[in-house]
């Protein structure tokens, strides 16, 4: 049994790398489960729900999303008809959308669960007494439960990682856009990432166009931020994991670029 997971997707140039590389991997991995985060798919900010059906088109079984879940209004229009759709489970209780699914894959229920970390970050309630809430739900009925961790201290994803170490079968760092090279098996049996890295420009900053990111750094003024175009890259990870216990055996990155080919 496989997970396949892919990293942010940013703007138009995301959506084309992953039209030409995802039926690519899917050969490859063969994967139970497609989930991708799709935070930054519209214009690096935010899902409508044009490209929330596009990326479903796609191959993705789940898309999880992040900080920038409500930047595009139209997502309140459909949100909470949107089945394959999370946002972070710990907003708020009466804020629309889910934080969480059980997906029935050819008669294997799985559980995804997407929480926000708060170090850096705007005020959320607690991600560990939430994910704490939902494991203790979805373990109830499934020994496969994945976490996307959208969050930007690299500590607080690594707190995390150990926190749910033998109680989920994975915890995946998002939001901040560089692939780390830290990919291991917890010692309970859980694989961790700090962070998947994105898909989308390769030769942006985080996706972005370079003269604004530096035009910023240079005066300390506001700038518009716009996705870069040019040459594309997919960053993401594959899960393997043992079917009697629900635990990881391995987690492999994948990185594809000019620099670093995909073969299939």
């Amino acid at each position: 049994m496989k997970f396949l997971f892919i990293g942010d997707i940013v703007g138009s140039s995301g959506r084309r790398a992953l039209r030409e590389y995802l039926p690519k991997l899917k050969r490859k991995y063969n994967p139970t489960v497609t989930i991708i985060n799709g935070e930054n798919a519209a214009g690096g900010r935010g899902i409508t729900e044009k490209i929330y059906k596009e990326l479903m088109d796609t191959g993705a079984d789940l898309i999880t999303m992040g900080n920038h879940t409500w930047d595009k209004k139209e997502i309140f229009d459909f949100i909470d008809s949107a089945q394959h759709l999370i946002r972070p489970a710990n907003f708020p209780a009466d804020t629309p959308g889910q934080g969480a699914s059980l997906l029935n894959i050819n008669n294997i229920e799985v559980a995804v669960i997407n929480v926000q970390g708060r170090t850096f970050m705007p005020a959320l309630d607690c991600p560990f007494r939430k994910v704490d809430e939902l494991v203790r739900h979805y373990s109830e009925v499934t020994p496969y439960i994945f976490v996307d961790f959208h969050a930007e201290a690299t500590s607080e994803k690594q707190a995390m990682g150990w926190y749910l170490d033998g109680k989920v079968t994975a915890v995946v760092g998002t939001h901040t856009h560089v692939q780390t090279s830290d990919n291991r098996i917890l010692q309970e049996g859980t694989a961790y990432i700090t962070d998947v890295g994105m898909t989308g420009p390769y030769d942006g900053i985080l996706g972005m166009e370079r003269e604004a990111v530096l035009k910023r750094f240079l005066t300390g003024l506001p700038v518009r931020f716009e996705v870069m175009s040019g040459r594309e890259q997919l960053n993401g990870v594959c899960v393997t994991v043992d079917k009697a216990s629900g635990m990881a055996t391995n987690i492999e990155r994948i990185q594809i670029n000019e620099d670093k080919p995909l073969f299939e």
